[in-house]
């Protein structure tokens, strides 16, 4: 067990810690000992991806940029050329990128809370990305090798505790599996409870709905008649998982049974291309439908609009955080995962 800091000792080792923001950082946790701090960010969510010399799908390949490369993305453009699921492109230098697999992704350091509420605090990580470490007795603290921690993944800070470095990191806990790891403190931002307050709570639970086309690859939220949210999604796509469970969007008339702001979703395979076998953090989780389907955000795709999932509907996390809001069963800032009978959800 890690021992936890005096309060002089922490003020200590924060005051440390803003003086290496300041300074050059001593960042440990990170496979780039630095960022681009210039312009639009992106991040290569994909094993490689093409760079054309025009923004088209069968333009002439010019070069190529790697998993978890950062790139400074110069601005967006919609051609004509499409595809027309997702038309989007960033033109970048040497040429254009796709943004199907190309996160956009921002940097940003964090003061550390001197505190947490007992049941610890839901924040984000507003970095690229963050390489968690484990600690025990016998081996000490050792760096993860299995998966990084992403922009915009989730995760509940349950304690504050001096880190390899000897500044203030915080101990993070998954919900449901008890896993335990550690993060860079400055890494991660903790919400307000402004930001997890539900949305129209005055609204009658039945007058809300959720309506999905699969054909269109769109989600609308419903209050009575009047569409009060809509986002393009990543639906399931048609083969199957190794387990035979069906890995296409189950259709039909459904509801919201369970809801986490927080999710790992591990140790098996659950996109499409991207392979990742462990997904921390999987923010605004709602499962609707038995076999583990659920709605909620995607940070290792920026595809929406085609079908890029093992059965889960996918939503950009800004509009997942909306909808996770929105829904019922209502929760509050300190729920880690709240269920009841919620929200209708039609999928067709």
């Amino acid at each position: 067990m890690l021992e936890k800091m005096s309060r002089r000792e922490f003020i200590k080792l924060s005051a440390f810690s803003l003086g290496a923001t300041a300074a050059t950082r001593l960042d440990v946790s990170s496979p780039s000992s630095y960022f681009l701090e210039e312009g639009q960010i992106g991040r290569v969510a994909y094993e490689s991806i093409s760079v054309f010399d025009s923004p088209r799908l069968d333009a002439r390949t010019v070069g190529f940029r790697f998993r978890d490369e950062l790139i400074n993305l110069f601005y967006p453009l919609t051609p004509l050329t499409g595809p027309a699921y997702n038309p989007h492109w960033y033109r970048i230098n040497g040429g254009y990128i796709h943004s199907g697999l190309v996160q956009p992704v921002g940097v940003r350091y964090n003061t550390v809370l001197d505190s947490l509420p007992e049941d610890g605090r839901l924040s984000r990580l507003t970095l690229p990305y963050s390489r968690p470490y484990t600690y025990n007795r016998n081996d000490g603290w050792q760096a993860e090798e299995l998966y990084l921690l992403y922009y915009g993944s989730n995760h509940w800070v349950t304690d504050i505790v001096a880190g390899p470095d000897e500044t203030p990191w915080y101990q993070i806990t998954e919900a449901w599996e008890g896993v335990q790891y550690y993060v860079k403190a400055e890494h991660l931002q903790p919400y307000a409870a402004v930001e997890l307050e539900p949305l129209s709570p005055d609204v009658p639970a039945t007058d809300k709905r959720i309506e999905v086309s699969l054909q269109r690859q769109n989600l609308s939220a419903y209050e009575g008649d009047q569409i009060v949210m809509s986002s393009k999604i990543s639906s399931g796509v048609t083969s199957q998982t190794g387990n035979g469970l069906p890995t296409m969007t189950p259709t039909g008339s459904f509801n919201i049974n369970s809801k986490l702001s927080a999710k790992y979703m591990g140790a098996n395979r659950l996109t499409d291309t991207l392979g990742d076998k462990f997904l921390p953090g999987v923010p605004w989780t709602a499962f609707f439908a038995e076999g583990g389907y659920a709605i909620h955000g995607a940070y290792w795709h920026n595809n929406f609009g085609a079908p890029m999932s093992r059965g889960c509907i996918n939503l950009p996390p800004t509009e997942a955080q909306w909808l996770y809001r929105w829904i019922t069963p209502a929760a509050s800032a300190d729920d880690w995962e709240a269920r009841g009978f919620g929200t209708r959800v039609i999928v067709s």
